[in-house]
């Protein structure tokens, strides 16, 4: 499986989500353009000493990376709090992406295009929260992605 950052925005989230890759053996790809640069402090502070073991491949956006990786569109999953299903609904296949927008907007309109029964959300039991934070979403959806592999 396989993160997928487009045009992260902050980089304590991007830090953090590269360390939770790290523990997990997962590759992280960003998608440009990004809000921060991947050299700041904060990001090396957010993944601890363990920035360096990322194994980071970046694109310049998203065409490019959909040309280069030609993922499979039953591979790919997308991550939007007002996704019509729910994370917990899919059988993670092995090769996934997972994808999931920046902070502020949520992923583009043209990448969801045509894509609805791939989008998925984390489900929120209270309206007074209109979102959670990107790490945290991301972790919960690895490790909810890899039990379905692991067969619970």
């Amino acid at each position: 499986m396989k993160m997928v950052l487009v045009t992260p925005e902050i980089p304590y989230n991007t830090g953090a989500i590269g360390r939770t890759c790290v523990a997990l053996n997962l590759e992280l790809i960003l998608i440009k353009p990004y809000g921060f640069s991947l050299d700041e402090k904060a990001v090396r502070r957010a993944g601890t000493d363990y920035w360096k073991h990322v194994n980071l491949s970046e694109y310049d956006s998203w065409e490019s990376f959909l040309a280069d990786r030609k993922p499979p569109r039953e591979n790919m999953y997308f991550f939007e709090e007002h996704g019509a299903q729910s994370v917990y609904t899919p059988e993670y296949h092995r090769d996934a992406y997972l994808v999931f927008g920046c902070e502020s907007a949520g992923l583009p309109a043209a990448i969801l295009e045509n894509m609805d029964d791939r989008v998925f959300n984390l489900p929120m039991r209270n309206p007074l929260v209109r979102s959670l934070n990107l790490a945290n979403v991301a972790t919960a959806v690895i490790y909810q992605a890899m039990r379905t592999q692991l067969g619970g």
